[in-house]
């Protein structure tokens, strides 16, 4: 398999740190969707990461699309999601959530990074949706006693939580901070100190 993308996007590395955990093999294409876009279309015509090419020249796209897939690689041994039931609708809305920040926050990025004039409405507005997202995954992460979400092992939903307070610190340094969203500052340390998320690391590079 061949995984497309430079691991500083959220998307991207939330399926190289699965990939890992499963032990499934892979090529790393660490491609820009800026800089790279005209080799990224031959396989993806969005331009978009992560895009997964398989053995047979299947293509996938979007991370939960791919993320599914690899789920029934490995089913139901490995897998890092409830088959079914109210633990499967909570991890799949924690992924959301985590995943949703992390769409504003590129979009924040795109704000800063390639538009002269920016739009302090547009601006104003990730910032709330940013916020509440982390009041959310902050109170309900508060609850838990457990060492990850769902209880001892790691799921999609940590991964994607993970991915994203670490981009979100990145890129954005001023919109976290430690002492407002505690519960969420130990779960991505935990999170980052496990060797898959070690392996799968990029810093984070603006687009230009």
């Amino acid at each position: 398999m061949i995984l497309i993308g430079q691991f500083d996007s959220p998307f991207v590395r939330r399926v190289g740190i699965a990939l890992e955990l499963y032990g499934l093999g892979f090529e790393h294409r660490p491609w820009s969707t800026f800089r790279d876009a005209d080799q990224i279309v031959a396989f993806n015509p969005l331009r978009r990461v992560p895009t997964l090419v398989l053995d047979d020249g299947e293509v996938l796209i979007e991370s939960a699309a791919i993320l599914d897939y690899l789920d029934e690689r490995v089913w139901p041994a490995k897998a890092l999601m409830a088959e079914s039931g109210a633990q499967r609708r909570q991890a799949l809305k924690t992924c959301a959530l985590a995943t949703g920040l992390c769409d504003k926050a590129v979009s924040l990025v795109y704000e800063r990074v390639l538009h002269a004039e920016t739009s302090d409405v547009w601006i104003n507005r990730c910032h709330a949706q940013i916020g509440s997202v982390l009041d959310a995954l902050e109170a309900d992460r508060s609850r838990r006693t457990s060492p990850y979400w769902f209880g001892d092992s790691i799921s999609h939903a940590d991964i994607a939580v993970g991915c994203a307070l670490r981009f979100l610190r990145e890129a954005h340094t001023a919109l976290f901070n430690d002492a407002q969203w505690p519960s969420l500052s130990t779960h991505g340390k935990r999170c980052e100190a496990l060797p898959a998320f070690q392996t799968v690391r990029q810093e984070f590079i603006p687009p230009k």
